[in-house]
C-alpha cells in the first residue's frame, strides 16, 4: 500500500532521435533543440532538451510505474533549475508528500537529478488521481 513518504526512481536519457522526435509531435523546431551552431551561441553551448519532453518522464512514471496503472495525471507544477542535455543520464525520483483519500489523489514530488553530479536539474510538485490506491 502506498503512504505518504512511498518513493520511486528512475534513470533515464534522451538522445538527438527523441528530441527530433519530439519536435516533430509537438512543432517546436526551436534551434536550440537540435542545431548545434545556433546553441552554441546560447547561454547553454549545446542543444538542451525540450521542458515538456523531460516532464513525459513524469507522465510515463506515474501512469505505468508510480502510483502506477489507472492513475490519472492531473496537475504538474515545475521549475526547471538547469537545462537537460542530450546523452547525458539522470534520475528521476518521486515521492508522495501528500494524500487526500476523499479525493483519492496524493501529491507527489517531481525530481531530476544529474546522475554523475548528483544536482538539481528539475523540481517540482504533481497532482495524482488513482480510485484503487488511495
Amino acid at each position: 500500500m502506498l503512504s505518504v513518504g512511498s518513493n520511486f526512481e528512475l534513470k533515464f536519457s534522451f538522445n538527438q532521435e527523441n528530441v527530433n522526435d519530439f519536435c516533430k509531435v509537438s512543432g517546436d523546431f526551436n534551434p536550440l533543440h537540435f542545431d548545434e551552431e545556433f546553441a552554441a551561441t546560447t547561454p547553454f553551448k549545446k542543444p538542451i532538451v525540450h521542458g515538456a519532453l523531460v516532464n513525459s518522464i513524469f507522465s510515463r512514471v506515474m501512469g505505468m510505474d508510480f502510483p502506477g496503472n489507472g492513475s490519472v495525471y492531473l496537475k504538474q507544477m515545475t521549475e526547471f533549475k538547469r537545462p537537460i542535455y542530450v546523452g547525458q543520464e539522470y534520475r528521476a525520483y518521486f515521492e508522495i508528500l501528500s494524500i487526500d483519500e476523499k479525493k483519492h489523489s496524493a501529491e507527489i514530488s517531481t525530481q531530476v537529478f544529474e546522475l554523475e553530479r548528483g544536482k538539481i536539474m528539475v523540481d517540482g510538485i504533481a497532482t495524482v488521481s488513482n480510485q484503487e490506491l488511495f
